[in-house]
């Protein structure tokens, strides 16, 4: 399932992969139109901030160290790189998370080790994926079990997110797998 590989894909498309904070919550049945509108919009800015924090998170290695003020600048994000982190690491400990699960998805659906009670086939709910330490909110996505598969995994199909959420996912996955090739060809220091 988790194979290490530098392309995560899942039902034939790019998918994030991650040990993360994940919990299902089980639902009688689909929810509502108005719940599905409320979950959009609580997503849309969960990964508009995801994004924004990802956009300006590591300090830049490459500075152009002929603008003006360059060194100014960078000294800046590096401390609200600090303030991020330390403000993430409060909010983690003031908050009772699930526990972290390896888990694999895109706007189509997810796979996660579970442990049991595992969730039958064709019961309903909510996968609830903490992004970061930073971000109050998880990603919330209604969805339906597909079944258990190799070893623990349990695999959901997503209700179609709207199309700017599903979006959003697609540009997380397509970050995260440009970060793990990136890293595959640093030199490794030893």
């Amino acid at each position: 399932m988790f194979d290490g590989t530098d392309t995560v894909v899942l039902y034939n498309e790019l998918a994030y992969e991650d040990v993360l904070p994940f919990a299902w919550r089980p639902l009688p049945h689909e929810p509502s139109p108005e719940v599905m509108a409320s979950l959009a919009e609580r997503n849309l800015r969960v990964l508009q901030f995801c994004a924004a924090l990802e956009e300006h998170g590591p300090v830049r290695e490459k500075v152009d160290e002929t603008a003006p003020h360059a060194a100014d600048l960078l000294r800046i994000e590096l401390k609200v790189n600090l303030l991020l982190d330390l403000v993430g690491q409060i909010l983690a400990a003031s908050q009772q998370r699930p526990a972290a699960l390896p888990v694999r998805f895109n706007a189509r659906g997810i796979v996660w080790k579970a442990t049991a009670p595992l969730p039958a086939a064709g019961t309903h709910g909510i996968a609830e994926i903490y992004l970061r330490d930073t971000l109050a909110e998880p990603l919330r996505l209604p969805g339906r079990i597909e079944g258990v598969i190799a070893q623990d995994y349990v695999e959901a199909l997503f209700v179609p997110p709207p199309e700017p959420i599903a979006d959003l996912i697609e540009k997380l996955a397509f970050r995260r797998h440009r970060r793990r090739i990136a890293g595959s060809r640093q030199p490794r220091r030893g």
